[in-house]
């Protein structure tokens, strides 16, 4: 590696989790600002409802409420709605008309504290008429006539979009079709720290917001449009932030209802969600129903893959009409399909709305691929890994036009598989299962996924970087991305001080902040080093350059006269070899004697003014990829699944900080083993969620993390200088169909629906349901 590059693959500490562990951190909920008001919401008690009357008049009377509202008395709040796709329907900020799922906001209590707002929001009486709701089992029964209407004006199909173009000739001729049905579960982004917002009106209506966010800018200029002021008059800074996975890179009806009551009453107001209330009527993430179709010829060779989506995205479009169709953009996975033919519906249900959710798309276009790969591989009696080796794009294809409109860059997807296979020992895991098979002892399985991701955001989303040259020496790197949790004020200072040639105790590194970084686009999609990483570099690259300009102009020389290395300018010759012999020399030279033995920057910028570069850079998604492969053993009597051993070989490109991407990774691996052996947002027989708490809601525990294995290849991506592709979305696509086939293959099943609960594999292996 390049001496300029020194930190690019090195694996330090994160500079930020001193603040974070020891609670110097400050969090929405921990900022003290004189007079700040705590709201509450009222939220129905129904799934659908007509609103007969919301009464706030028992709430006024309450200890410590400072004001209790409904719709109907702020028709300001009446009259608004979170922004959304034009033609979609609006989501109101406080119910009106009709609730069309469970915890929708009916009214807003104000309180010096949280309690006594809560008290107060238990004091609204409601008038609710119910209606019927919707099941949620299978969301393509919701768009017949006679399924409940959640809107009188249309029906239940938000959207509809399809990807490819229909195989039915092929599958009518194919040697081998295998078909199946398939279900990807709502679950719960629960993250550490639930949503919240603290609103300071400020004077003239000059807002500062604190948020837990994921795109400040997208968000200000949202609060923007809903109170209808000018951007500028609006600061949104996001502190540090206990997660987010994508559930927090939107606005929602409750940042701007106390963005409006903040202006409403002249004081700070804040709203921060408890667990009751994100379990309750927070957003939801996957939640697909799928009908597959694989046709092959004898040997295995694909022909043929259609998939059909019907996405349940809850009562409210939101971002939920859009994520599902990623899950069709990248149906393709790994393979060289010829034929691929996705349809993907997103139907309106009585539930809280769907949002992205780790993966957003691509873990559900994966599930549905590899578990209909390992039902081929059972039908033709061929190994599950040689028949995706037979399948796989090669390295020679790239880049590679996808049936579905996607160009994957760049990749050796056999050679990701065939590590993480040696890893494990495949060949010994299968001997050992053969012994079993004849000999007794409890079924043992393993499972293979590989897969695709798609990385960076939407197409041709950019993003902002700037880096400014200080006079004392050091830099601030400012950058339109956010973090909740990834280590970017370490990963992001090493790119600059690489590229800077410079010790990383000089980098600075501010983002999150609109009143200090002017632009940014967001922070989800596994697009932070991709493409903010790339901005910085970029912006780092030009401000050498414009410094070397400025250097020559000082020295009346010609530019390319001057050099630059280690955050310095010399003249003439080696700049290594002058900065060496100079290195013990502190410099304070008279322009007019002569060129310069090396000018440090900051001296520079002390002499001529402010030196800065910005840059947006707006590169092509990259497709990351990898291939997981699971181990598992099941007891058959009591249903319960052990995790022998999990091995992932992931493909980010250039890894900045391994350190930051093993964590990660795991954190990744966590939620996907999640996805298939606990979680399950499940709604009961009154259209209510079951879970109220985390007793209800099953997460993984690090005493339920099994061994893992983590690997790499690396194959730099081809349209970025730093040659990153996303990361730490890997687990949540590849582990839950690796550990569903390797149950299956374990049992000699062809499907058990997730999560793989005792209860759900004893019924699978009985023959109950």
């Amino acid at each position: 590696m390049s001496q300029t590059l020194r930190y690019i693959g090195m694996p330090l500490a994160r500079r930020e989790d001193r603040d974070l562990v020891t609670g110097r951190a400050r969090r929405v909920a921990d900022l003290e600002l004189p007079g700040t008001l705590e709201l509450a919401f009222t939220r129905s008690p129904v799934p659908h409802a007509v609103v007969r009357a919301v009464d706030v008049a028992a709430a006024l009377k309450e200890e410590g409420v400072a004001g209790a509202w409904s719709a109907a008395d702020l028709p300001y709040l009446a009259a608004r709605a979170v922004p959304g796709e034009e033609g979609l329907p609006p989501w109101p900020l406080l119910a009106t008309g009709r609730v069309r799922y469970p915890g929708e906001a009916l009214a807003v209590v104000a309180a010096g504290t949280r309690a006594h707002a809560e008290d107060g929001a238990e004091a609204v009486r409601l008038s609710l008429e119910p209606l019927p709701f919707t099941r949620t089992d299978a969301p393509g029964d919701l768009l017949g006539a006679r399924a409940p209407r959640l809107f009188d004006d249309r029906d239940n199909l938000a959207a509809e979009r399809t990807f490819g173009h229909p195989a039915d000739d092929v599958f009518a001729t194919a040697p081998v079709v295998v078909e199946a049905a398939y279900r990807e579960q709502l679950l719960l982004p629960t993250s550490l720290e639930p949503r919240a917002i603290l609103v300071d009106p400020g004077r003239d209506h000059r807002l500062t917001v604190w948020v837990s966010h994921q795109a400040q800018h997208r968000l200000r200029n949202a609060l923007a449009g809903a109170l209808g002021l000018d951007p500028a008059r609006i600061r949104v800074i996001v502190p540090a932030t206990g997660g987010a996975f994508g559930a927090k890179s939107q606005t929602y009806p409750e940042y701007l209802v106390a963005a409006l009551l903040a202006v409403h009453l002249g004081r700070p107001v804040r709203w921060c969600e408890d667990r009751a209330e994100a379990m309750l009527a927070g957003p939801r993430g996957r939640g697909q129903h799928q009908r597959v179709r694989l046709a092959a010829d004898e040997d295995g060779t694909f022909l043929a893959y259609e998939l059909l989506v019907d996405a349940d995205i809850g009562a409210y479009p939101h971002i939920g009409a859009f994520v599902p169709m990623m899950t069709g953009a990248m149906s393709t996975g790994a393979y060289r399909t010829p034929r691929v033919h996705t349809r993907v519906r997103c139907v309106l249900t009585n539930t809280a709305p769907t949002t992205s959710y780790r993966g957003a798309g691509r873990p559900e276009a994966a599930y549905a691929l590899e578990r209909t790969v390992d039902r081929l591989a059972r039908r033709l009696g061929l190994d599950p890994a040689e028949l995706r080796r037979r399948n796989l794009i090669r390295p020679d294809q790239y880049p590679y036009l996808t049936p579905t409109g996607r160009t994957y860059d760049s990749g050796d997807y056999a050679a990701a598989l065939d590590r993480a296979l040696a890893a494990v020992g495949y060949d010994e895991i299968r001997a050992e299962q053969a012994r079993r098979r004849e000999d007794g002892g409890p079924p043992l399985g393993v499972g293979i996924a590989t897969y695709v991701e798609r990385s960076g955001g939407p197409p041709d989303s950019d993003e902002f970087g700037s880096v400014e040259a200080c006079p004392d020496g050091t830099f601030i790197a400012r950058v339109g991305s956010t973090s909740t949790g990834q280590g970017h004020f370490t990963a992001f200072a090493q790119v600059v001080a690489s590229v800077l040639d410079v010790d990383m105790d000089r980098v600075r590194v501010v983002e999150g902040d609109t009143g200090e970084v002017p632009y940014g686009f967001a922070t989800f999609g596994s697009r932070s080093m991709q493409v903010g990483g790339a901005a910085l570099w970029r912006a780092a690259e030009a401000l050498v350059a414009a410094a070397r300009r400025r250097c020559a102009g000082l020295l009346g020389v010609g530019e390319e006269d001057v050099s630059y290395a280690e955050g310095r300018l010399v003249v003439g010759g080696d700049p290594r070899a002058a900065l060496q012999a100079d290195a013990e020399e502190t410099l304070a030279p008279n322009v007019e004697t002569g060129p310069l033995p090396g000018l440090p920057i900051g001296e520079l910028v002390a002499r001529t003014g402010p030196l800065r570069a910005d840059e947006i850079v707006a590169p092509p998604q990259a497709f990351p990829y990898g291939a997981h492969v699971a181990v598992v053993e099941v007891d058959p009597d009591l249903g319960t699944v052990h995790v022998r051993h999990l091995v992932a070989v992931d493909d980010y490109g250039v890894v900045v900080n391994p350190m930051i991407v093993t964590g990660q990774s795991h954190g990744s691996i966590a939620q996907g083993l999640g996805q298939a052996l606990y979680e399950q947002a499940v709604i009961g027989p009154d259209g209510m969620p079951y879970a109220s708490t985390l007793l209800d809601y099953l997460l993984p525990t690090a005493a339920d993390m099994p061994p893992v294995t983590l690997l790499e290849t690396a194959t730099p991506n081809p349209n970025t200088p730093l040659g990153a592709k996303g990361a730490g979305e890997a687990g949540c696509i590849g582990i839950p169909p690796a550990l569903v086939n390797a149950v299956c293959d374990a049992l000699d099943l062809d499907h058990i629906d997730m999560p793989l609960t005792p209860a759900a594999v004893w019924a699978a292996t009985t023959g109950h349901r």
